[in-house]
């Protein structure tokens, strides 16, 4: 299993965003894999970290996301990603 870092770019609608998190909130913590998530700042959006087999496995998990349905994320990337350095780096590394 190998992780993935995922972000999401999120749209200028602050109303839907509002309206839909908790929705969203409640998809992601039933996500299988989802070791992090947490929103950025300037442009909006948010920071995922997911074990998986694959990229494609990543994006079928994340497709479901009301987010993603109702047009508040405008761009999500995919992309491996090794931790080796940090206080968390080994928690997340036993997820491979």
């Amino acid at each position: 299993m190998a992780i993935f870092a995922v972000s999401y770019r999120y749209s200028d609608d602050v109303a839907a965003r509002d309206t839909h998190r908790p929705e969203h909130r409640e998809f992601l913590a039933q996500c299988e894999g989802l070791l992090l998530s947490g929103p950025l700042t300037d442009p909006a959006g948010a920071l995922l970290l997911v074990a998986a087999d694959s990229a494609e496995q990543v994006e079928q998990r994340l497709d479901g996301d009301p987010f993603r349905r109702e047009g508040v994320i405008v761009e999500r990337v995919v992309r491996s990603y090794d931790p080796v350095l940090g206080s968390l780096a080994d928690a997340v590394a036993a997820h491979r």
